[in-house]
């Protein structure tokens, strides 16, 4: 493994509208129903807790599991959040987490066709784009596309969230050497199909471990507001900026103009880790 860590992926769009044109919107939260346990356990490891909300996270048929969402566009059960280890030494200066996928995987990823969670055309072609571009770089992970509904032995699967609002998407961090196995996207059929390849490998982007590239201040959103290690680190990659880079596929918020392609530094990091 060239790194022992998740890196944060620096990948992202310039600043649009950030509640109608994000990475990350909330999913059906409520708020007021966030364990103490879970605040306290979460405010340990540096994470803002004013935007952690339970939510109902619906999986692709349909039904729904509940999960803790910070970041925006990031989840993880109850359970996952009690069980973090200790990360003493995580400050606010890094960028990247404390998990990656392991080396030499092959990532089943299944573009999801069932009802009204299927990915629409626009949606398949953004996959195979942000597929593709991964592929393409040869590294030490790479994926392995299909389109379906048989998607229960699948590594990551990739489907349409229609009750949520706004337009963007969510993942998950990897654990015990597996990728984050659920990616949505919402609202994205009146944008191009770069938008949702843009949105799509930045989901897939946070799955194999990379974290917002502008988590220290969300500047793409038009923020100030430093997201903290989140409870899996945000540790720097060599060779990439330290302060805001305005073409990462990761940051926070993404613009309607977007190549949806990754710029030089979210390669960088990408050979770093993988």
């Amino acid at each position: 493994m060239k790194f022992s860590r998740i890196a944060l992926l620096l990948v992202g769009a310039s600043f649009f509208a950030c509640q109608t044109e994000n990475n990350e919107q909330p999913t059906d939260a409520t708020q007021s129903n966030v364990s103490p346990e879970i605040i306290a356990k979460l405010a340990n490891y540096d994470v803002n807790t004013s935007n952690v909300q339970k939510v109902d996270f619906m999986l692709p048929d349909g039904s729904t599991t509940p999960m803790i969402q910070m970041e925006g566009d990031i989840h993880m059960s109850e359970d996952q959040i009690m069980g973090l280890p200790n990360l003493q030494g995580v400050t606010g200066k890094n960028y990247h987490t404390n998990n990656l996928v392991a080396q030499n995987t092959v990532i089943d990823i299944i573009g999801y066709t069932g009802g009204s969670n299927a990915l629409s055309t626009k949606g398949r072609t953004g996959l195979q784009w942000a597929v593709d571009n991964y592929n393409r770089l040869n590294l030490s992970i790479r994926f392995n596309l299909t389109f379906g509904t048989n998607y229960q032995d699948k590594d990551m699967v990739v489907y349409v969230n229609p009750n949520q609002s706004g337009s963007g998407g969510s993942a998950g961090f990897p654990s015990g050497g597996a990728p984050y196995k659920w990616v949505q996207i919402y609202g994205l059929d009146g944008f191009s199909n770069n938008v949702n390849e843009h949105v799509i490998t930045h989901e897939i982007g946070h799955s194999v471990g990379f974290r917002h590239s502008d988590y220290f201040s969300r500047q793409s959103c038009g923020q100030n507001v430093n997201e903290g290690s989140a409870g899996v680190g945000a540790n720097p990659i060599p060779g990439t900026p330290s302060g805001y880079d305005p073409t990462s596929i990761m940051l926070a918020c993404f613009s309607g103009s977007t190549n949806g392609e990754f710029n030089n530094n979210d390669v960088t990091a990408l050979n770093y880790l993988y």
